[in-house]
């Protein structure tokens, strides 16, 4: 990586590395919930600042604004649940925009499968999941917008084993919440998963999609 990258770019992601992977280990500490709070956001929102600085561009300012919308429903889910899945799905909505911009010009047919397996059974499988049925379409509705970033994010010509498979760790992430609203109710698997799966997920996504407009670029 050239001199510059280094003194001027990357200390956003070794800061959002940092404060992304902290988390994990004081989230159910003592830390007052205020301080929790803006702990779990600036991991994703260090993201943004990353995208910002490292490219120029309305792309780059569209996958910053997917940072900056899952740092919000980051804070927000702590408050109210429907806050934080309108935020989540607003950034969803602009990552489904950009990714159709640069959608892959020829899929073979497994991508083709599954991405379409990713738009159906996201919304489908969420809607079965939880226990209390009255709350199934609002999960159904947030993740037919989720299935659908998934599906373009794999089916964009940015790096399908980065942008792709991250978005798919998203999808995991977000099941293994409505897991616990039912089967998983009792198990220890969401708590131990959800946040990894979720930052590292988005990390993929955003220095996947950056590092690629920065290569067509130069």
């Amino acid at each position: 990586m050239p001199k510059r990258a280094l003194v001027d770019k990357r200390p956003w992601l070794l800061a959002s590395l940092l404060a992304g992977i902290s988390y994990y280990f004081i989230r159910h500490g003592n830390v007052p919930d205020i301080y929790e709070w803006a702990w779990k956001g600036a991991g994703v929102a260090l993201l943004a600042v990353y995208a910002l600085a490292r490219h120029k561009g309305a792309d780059s300012r569209a996958i910053a604004a997917v940072m900056a919308f899952g740092a919000l429903g980051d804070v927000l889910i702590e408050l109210v649940l429907e806050w934080g899945a309108i935020a989540f799905l607003i950034g969803h909505l602009i990552a489904i925009h950009l990714y159709w911009r640069h959608r892959r010009a020829s899929l073979t047919f497994s991508q083709k499968l599954t991405g379409l397996a990713l738009l159906v059974l996201v919304p489908v499988v969420a809607f079965l999941i939880p226990t209390d049925r009255a709350a199934a379409p609002g999960i159904a509705l947030y993740s037919a917008g989720l299935g659908a970033m998934a599906a373009a994010a794999w089916t964009s010509s940015f790096p399908r084993y980065r942008v792709g498979i991250g978005a798919v760790m998203f999808v995991i992430s977000d099941l293994l919440i409505f897991a616990r609203m039912g089967a998983l109710a009792q198990s220890p698997l969401p708590d131990l998963l959800i946040w990894p799966l979720y930052y590292f997920g988005q990390f993929l996504i955003c220095t996947g999609v950056v590092g690629e407009l920065k290569r067509r670029q130069g």
